[in-house]
């Protein structure tokens, strides 16, 4: 319990009106009403804000590196990559990102208004299927597609063992290694980012425009075009980012299958030990990413929707009639190579695996390392989102936004580029921690505290600041206000939060790979390895463990929200 405070507002004016005048200089006085003003009236505590600090400052280290490396880095080096490397890996990464964007956006959105708004068969059964490839990394994907469709895969012994197929359409068409190869792995495992969030808001769209449309003489298909995309476009708009981003800062599909973006590029820079040149293409990569944010809030910006109307009715199911077939011919196709076809060659060569030996001590050392980071990674994650969200919401200031602005800085950040400012933080300055775990920990927590900070802010504009007026009236500081009022009543939004990070942390690879001290494999890091060299009874019980492991927190984070 919190003890009643006094009120002591007019005695501290009194103070600072006479004795306060006589016995502080004036520089205090002023800076003391500075920092009054800069928090309206109404500073934080000081454990709250000394949190807030420490994870803005861990958030700020890999911008801060990048920028200095690069531009320490020299002008003949600037130019030489502005000539020969630049041009072309904006090239690949712009047009593999839009390309991908466009499809995720596509698929997302059609399977989203399929399955909320028609009567196709097995609702709930695809409601939670088609957002299973969120659990299944874009590496593991390339790996299964390599199998089937690769050079020597199953597809290829078909073709070549089939007179007719040879003889009417030549030597096999199919090149995974490409362009066109990686935007349909990376198409297949990331609509669901749009899915999830145009399938929240179809939920909550409001049937009345849909009926006043419809009185204007409006079919279906005319509505879903001019009034259902329209409502729709916060959540367009807020999926295609995340998709972009995402792509963007892939490494593990990409290098799986040998197209060089910008990521690829840094990794095999830092490989190379040249960190200037590293650094440089690094901050291309984040003046890109920032340019494309700005262009979304523009755009969102100028087109702005609401639900104005007093009423809301739930939105009508429509009946799919003769279109029922094609739609879930079309449903069927996205679950076939999103979800059954990865899993179905993930399980063949486990099978063949677990026979031939693969769940050894080495294996089991691998899912206790991977599920060590993910497990603190998603505690401290929900641990320092929570005073960035709190001052944020509570305590609107310069400071408080500046936090909360770094604490995003995650989205924009590519794993290769917060694994190189780590390392050379750590190798400098901090040796001691240099190729330990708890670099790869604190990586983590740069690359997806923005996931909790999301959903803990989501939960947390839900209870009124009343409560805690109430609470600091009774004496409760601001911390103990956080801890014993606010925590409790946001608690499931935190959890949620805490179960995105793992789903995230344990099928992360270029931070792992770039950081792990000697010996300190991951599965993520074994998956990778092994199917580079073709190992795939090892690489698939890795892959396949990943993806069980992610499901029941990912089950529990889509019951949620």
């Amino acid at each position: 319990m919190c003890k009643k405070r006094k009120n002591t507002t007019k005695l501290n004016n009194a103070y600072f009106r006479g004795v306060g005048k006589q016995a502080f200089p004036t520089t205090l006085l002023s800076f003391q009403k500075k920092w009054l003003d800069t928090w309206r009236g109404n500073p934080p505590g000081p454990i709250l804000l000394i949190f807030g600090l420490i994870t803005g400052i861990i958030m700020s280290i890999p911008i801060v590196y990048v920028i200095w490396r690069s531009l320490s880095a020299g002008a003949e080096r600037w130019i030489r990559l502005l000539d020969t490397r630049i041009p072309q890996l904006l090239w690949n990464t712009l047009s593999l990102a839009a390309a991908v964007t466009i499809c995720a956006v596509v698929i997302g959105i059609s399977l989203a208004w399929i399955v909320i708004r028609t009567d196709i068969p097995g609702k709930k059964f695809w409601q939670w299927i088609l957002a299973l490839p969120l659990a299944i990394p874009p590496y593991v994907g390339a790996v299964t597609y390599i199998i089937v469709f690769g050079r020597s895969g199953w597809t290829r012994d078909l073709w070549l063992n089939s007179p007719w197929l040879t003889s009417t359409f030549g030597i096999y068409p199919i090149n995974v290694y490409s362009f066109w190869g990686v935007f349909l792995i990376l198409s297949m495992f990331t609509y669901p980012y749009v899915y999830l969030i145009a399938s929240a808001a179809l939920r909550k769209m409001n049937n009345n425009f849909e009926e006043a449309a419809r009185s204007l003489g409006m079919n279906t298909s005319q509505i879903f075009w001019r009034v259902t995309l329209s409502l729709l476009r916060p959540a367009i708009g807020a999926g295609a980012i995340l998709v972009s981003l995402y792509v963007m800062s892939d490494f593990g599909a990409v290098a799986m299958l040998r197209y060089v973006t910008f990521t690829a590029a840094i990794y095999f820079q830092r490989a190379g030990f040249d960190t200037a040149s590293a650094a440089i293409l690094s901050l291309v990569l984040i003046l890109l990413t920032i340019i494309i944010l700005w262009i979304e809030s523009v755009s969102r910006r100028k087109n702005k929707y609401f639900q104005t109307a007093g009423t809301h009715r739930e939105l009508e199911i429509l009946p799919l009639g003769k279109w029922k077939v094609p739609a879930l011919l079309y449903v069927s196709i996205i679950f076939l190579f999103s979800v059954l076809l990865p899993i179905s060659v993930l399980a063949y060569w486990s099978n063949i695996g677990i026979r031939m030996g693969a769940l050894d001590s080495r294996f089991f050392g691998f899912a206790l390392n991977s599920l060590k980071i993910s497990t603190l990674t998603s505690l401290l994650c929900m641990l320092f989102a929570l005073p960035v969200v709190y001052l944020k919401n509570r305590y609107p200031s310069i400071i408080s936004s500046a936090i909360d602005r770094l604490a995003y800085a995650g989205y924009a950040l590519p794993g290769v580029i917060a694994a190189l400012g780590f390392i050379f933080i750590f190798n400098n300055h901090l040796p001691a921690l240099y190729r330990t775990f708890y670099m790869i920990v604190l990586a983590f927590i740069v690359r997806f505290l923005p996931q909790a900070v999301q959903t803990s802010e989501a939960s947390i504009s839900l209870i009124s600041p009343r409560i805690d007026e109430a609470a600091r009236s009774l004496g409760c500081p601001p911390w103990k206000v956080l801890l014993k009022v606010i925590i409790p009543n946001m608690l499931p939004g935190i959890l949620a939060g805490g179960a995105l990070v793992f789903v995230s942390s344990i099928k992360e690879l270029p931070v792992t790979l770039m950081l792990r001290p000697p010996g300190f494999d991951t599965l993520a890091v074994r998956v990778y390895f092994e199917a580079h060299e073709a190992v795939y009874h090892l690489a698939a019980p890795a892959a396949l463990l990943i993806i069980i492991a992610s499901i029941i927190p990912l089950r529990y984070m889509l019951s949620k929200y």
